[in-house]
């Protein structure tokens, strides 16, 4: 499997825990002030999620422009 494969493999799944990070930032709340305490910790899984996300893309475009 190429670096370009394996990482859209590892693009597909964390693209997928990011769907479930914001559904859980989004149904904190909606609940609030219900678990207002919790809004630091989930906010902050989100936050990492797409942030490891975003440089996951970047490097995936990057492999994409030296292959071709």
């Amino acid at each position: 499997m190429s670096d370009v494969e394996t990482l859209k493999a590892e693009l597909k799944k964390l693209s997928s825990k990011a769907t479930s990070a914001k559904m859980d930032l989004h149904d904190l709340s909606e609940e609030l002030p219900k678990d207002w305490e919790r809004i630091p910790e989930v906010a902050s899984r989100a936050h990492a999620i797409f942030a490891e996300l975003t440089a996951k893309r970047a490097e995936l475009k990057r492999l994409e422009a030296l292959a071709s």
